[in-house]
């Protein structure tokens, strides 16, 4: 992903509680890839891009609040 979709999915992410993040591959060259991270610490960090969005797509499933509102006949 680009640094605009980064910023993207970043919200997203802050919105739903999911843990992560978004930084580029190369801290030094913000033009080119972007992943999601389990920590900021480039030199301890895991790259989790794709459980990342297997628990965003999850999150975004969930039923929200609502009524149900029985037919009457």
């Amino acid at each position: 992903m680009n640094a605009d979709e980064a910023r993207e999915l970043h919200a997203m992410l802050r919105r739903l509680g999911v843990p992560g993040v978004v930084a580029p591959e190369d801290p030094e060259n913000l033009e080119g890839s972007w992943y999601v991270y389990d920590v900021a610490a480039t030199e301890v960090r895991r790259e989790v891009t794709a459980d990342t969005l297997a628990a965003l797509a999850a999150a975004r499933q969930r039923p929200g609040r609502g009524f149900v509102i029985p037919r009457t006949s």
